[in-house]
Formats: C-alpha cells, structure tokens, sequence
C-alpha cells in the first residue's frame, strides 16, 4: 500500500463513522417523531396544528420509506471508488438527515400548539370567550413555522455536530441539499 492509498484508507474511516453518525441523528428523529400521538377530535382535526402535524409525521415517514439508490458499483477494494461511495452516501444521509429535522421542528411546533390550545380550552369546549388566547396561539404557531426556515435548519444541525466535535470537512453545503430534496 502506498501512502496516498493510506492517507485515502484512512480517510474513508472517517467518512464511515461520519455516515454513522449522520444515521444515528436520522434514527434518533424518527424515534421522536414516530413517538407522538395525539387524538384530535373529528373537528380538531381539521385545525391548523392538527394538519401541520400529520405533514410533518407523513413527510418523516416519506424519507424513511425512500431507497438509497447508488450511482456507483461496489468499490470491490478499491480506495478511490469506497471514497467517492461514501461521499454519495454522507450526501444523501445528511440529505434525509435533513429533511427529517424540518419535519421534526414543524411537528414540535404543532404539539406546542396543541398543548397550548388544550390548555387555554381546559378540556372545554371553544367559546366567544377563548377567542384571544386561541388567536395568539395561532399566531404563534405561524411565527413558529416561518422560523423553520433551510438556513435553520442547516444551523441548528452544524451548531449541534461543530458542538460534540464531529468531523464536517465533507458534509454537503445547504445549497448542494438542497439540490438533492426531491
């Protein structure tokens, strides 16, 4: 082995634990979301909050369901084709990574809606007199979702990766995600 064979060998390792980590974030998410249930009424659930959340569920769910295709045969022990297959791998799981943190932050907004709502309502039904609290909670969850903007989303999961330290040298740009969101 030569030593750009090692230095490629020894970065392909990195890249490997890089994808793990990627898809450890992306199962960590899934679980989250997969974990909410709520019962809405027939009426409730044609609220606002109640259609946000079953998008984000079913946009979460609709990356989980997608096959990674790969463009490149198996590297066959080749280092030069395992480098460029992990790279196209890092692509596409920091691209559902993604895709999966916007719905997760679009479903939590929704359940502090829904949890904000029940709390004004008491278990009651609405009346003339829940009016300007229900209308601030629906404001808010508006303002809510108009901050969960791509640039958030990169940000918040840069901040978190750049915080424990993990390696981000070949981690896609938002613009290249961006491109590859179907």
């Amino acid at each position: 082995m030569n030593r750009r064979t090692e230095d490629i060998s020894a970065v392909n390792h990195a890249r490997a634990m890089r994808i793990a980590e990627i898809m450890n974030d992306f199962r960590v998410l899934q679980h989250h979301i997969a974990q909410i249930q709520v019962q809405p009424t027939r009426e409730e659930s044609q609220l606002c909050g109640y259609k946000i959340l079953r998008h984000a569920i079913s946009q979460a769910q609709a990356v989980l369901a997608q096959p990674f295709v790969p463009n490149l045969p198996a590297p066959g022990g080749d280092v030069e084709q395992e480098r460029q297959q992990l790279r196209q791998v890092i692509i596409d799981a920091a691209v559902r990574r993604f895709r999966v943190h916007k719905s997760y932050l679009q479903a939590t907004a929704a359940l502090r809606w829904i949890n904000s709502r029940n709390a004004v309502l008491g278990g009651r039904s609405p009346h003339a007199g829940h009016a300007p609290a229900l209308q601030t909670i629906d404001n808010t969850l508006r303002a809510e979702l108009a901050s969960v903007t791509d640039q958030r989303v990169e940000l918040d999961l840069r901040s978190q990766d750049a915080s424990q330290g993990k390696w981000l040298a070949e981690d896609p740009s938002l613009a290249l995600i961006l491109q590859r969101i179907p």
